[in-house]
């Protein structure tokens, strides 16, 4: 949906954009201090910002029919204690607003009030990070209005306090690192505990691939109690090893784990340690062996999803197997899980077929048809205008 101008009666401060994002591999790693590989997409949420009322934060979207206006003054009462009364998706702009307040130590009444407008083409629920969008989004706009000099891995780092802290949805870094720091035909590995990130070409488009995403409509939220309890699981496991965090577990540490954990607390940690060693192997894979060779890792890393962290659902599953069949190099959920979209790799020419495979599949088995279409790797947080 395209959002309406603002009037012309006020003075326009800008236009700002920040992308969606796929994991390529790497999933419910990022908070456990480990490694993941994202790319940000085409798809971008926009804010059209323009400077409002002393001391005033006003919040609109083309996709809720009301906004939210409130003194600056009053955020820092609000977050987190008091969030609840903000409507969730005002939480994420505004909860950046806070967050670059409180940490850079600013006064609210030093800055200007502004009016922000937003508009997206990420698709909500997908598992395309629509939040880290719009917190991006935010977080550029204010940062250069407010004349703040924040770089963009301390930009990376508001979004995900305001998604933590202001949201109240426990994820980690990766989906802000993509919506700051992605680049064209690149994807970024990431350590999600130094911060340190290294842009790596992917070549998909000189090798005829395609990122094919399976949205399979089902909508997922990570502030409902699966993801904590993931989270919550990896804590535990972490615990029980005597370590900081599952980052410092090795593949070759998992029969210890066995013995020390029940079942279910193992298959999450299993998850965690051997999708770390995927993401190693998958940066290893594309610059020695190129993209094709990356097929068997998205696979392993689909299974050990649905199998140990328990994550998939009937339509991601149907989604990777039917994609596989119709011949992609690799397919896999992307995303939090619990609903969202699967990504397949494969061949340009096979797009079509595959796309027509997969809605066959899903109109068979009843599901609700799924929105397919492609991706590719982009840049991210920018003014445009």
């Amino acid at each position: 949906m395209t959002a309406t101008s603002p009037s012309p009666a006020v003075p326009t401060a800008g236009t700002w954009s920040a992308p969606g994002r796929v994991n390529l591999i790497g999933e419910h790693t990022d908070y456990n201090d480990g490694f993941v590989f994202p790319f940000a997409i085409e798809h971008r949420t926009r804010v059209d910002l323009t400077t409002g009322r002393d001391g005033v934060i006003r919040v609109r979207s083309s996709f809720a029919p009301d906004p939210v206006e409130l003194p600056l003054a009053e955020l820092d009462a609000l977050f987190p204690a008091r969030r609840d009364e903000i409507t969730e998706w005002a939480r994420y702009p505004l909860g950046v607003a806070w967050a670059l307040l409180d940490e850079t130590q600013t006064d609210p009444a030093s800055v200007t009030g502004v009016d922000l407008l937003f508009s997206s083409d990420v698709p909500v629920g997908a598992g395309l990070s629509s939040s880290a969008a719009i917190e991006g989004a935010t977080a550029a706009a204010l940062n250069d209005v407010w004349d703040l000099g924040l770089d963009s891995v301390a930009l990376a780092r508001i979004g995900r306090r305001a998604e933590n802290d202001a949201v109240g949805a426990p994820t980690g870094i990766m989906d802000q690192t993509a919506a700051m720091r992605g680049r064209a035909d690149a994807g970024i590995f990431l350590d999600c505990r130094t911060l340190d990130a290294e842009i790596i070409p992917l070549g998909f488009a000189a090798a005829g691939l395609e990122v094919l995403v399976i949205d399979t409509r089902v909508s997922h939220a990570h502030s409902t109690g699966g993801y904590r309890e993931r989270r919550e699981a990896c804590e535990r496991g972490a615990a029980l090893l005597g370590v900081p965090a599952l980052r410092d577990v090795s593949v070759d540490d998992l029969p210890r784990a066995e013995e020390l954990m029940d079942d279910v607390t193992f298959r999450r940690v299993r998850h965690v340690v051997t999708e770390d060693q995927r993401v190693l192997d998958a940066v290893r894979t594309l610059q020695g062996d190129g993209p094709r060779a990356v097929g068997p890792l998205l696979d392993a890393s689909h299974a050990s999803m649905r199998d140990d962290f328990g994550i998939s659902t009937p339509e991601l599953d149907l989604a990777v197997t039917t994609a596989r069949a119709a011949g992609a190099v690799g397919a896999r959920m992307t995303g939090g899980g619990f609903g969202g979209a699967a990504i397949a790799l494969i061949d340009h020419e096979l797009v079509p077929a595959a796309t027509s495979a997969i809605e066959t599949a899903f109109a068979d088995a009843g599901f609700t048809a799924p929105h397919i279409f492609t991706v590719h790797p982009s840049d991210g947080a920018r003014r445009d205008a």
